[in-house]
């Protein structure tokens, strides 16, 4: 076997689960640890091109891989949501701002009512694994936002 190929089949496999971290309730808090969270601010912007662009805060402390604040945002008149990209995420205790942007292609998005999810996940390497990383998140929120013309 292969290090290279397999190692790059570890990296997609982890950068999907950012995508697909777990679903939370509208407007509910999720949090592993009291001290670690997210927020999302209430308006999100949809350019002309389609570019979307959201944010919010984040703090988290102790990781021990790399992490990211993740989002996706979604639409009642679609099933379908959109990753709309990634922050690196700085966990010494302290809030930060994210800001997430990307142009979703093909996109259903229409200016108006929309949620967004914001994860806080960090890829933890598993001995047990080789070394492999795996998904552990910090904070999960899902929020109902206006996406508005840029």
């Amino acid at each position: 076997m292969h290090l290279r190929p397999a190692l790059a089949t570890a990296v997609g496999a982890a950068l999907l689960l950012l995508v697909a971290a777990p679903s939370a309730p509208a407007d509910s808090d999720t949090k592993a640890e009291p001290e670690e969270t997210v927020t999302v601010d209430t308006a999100a912007v949809m350019a002309a091109d389609g570019t979307v662009t959201v944010s919010g805060t984040y703090k988290c402390v102790d990781s021990a891989g790399p992490t990211f604040v993740s989002a996706s945002v979604g639409q009642k008149a679609s099933t379908n949501r959109y990753a709309i990209g990634g922050t690196v995420a700085e966990c010494d205790g302290k809030e930060h701002r994210w800001q997430n942007k990307s142009k979703p292609s093909p996109s259903t998005l229409k200016h108006g009512k929309a949620d967004v999810e914001a994860t806080i996940v960090e890829l933890r390497p598993m001995d047990v694994l080789g070394g492999l990383p795996l998904p552990h998140f910090h904070a999960v929120l899902k929020k109902n936002v206006t996406l508005s013309k840029a």
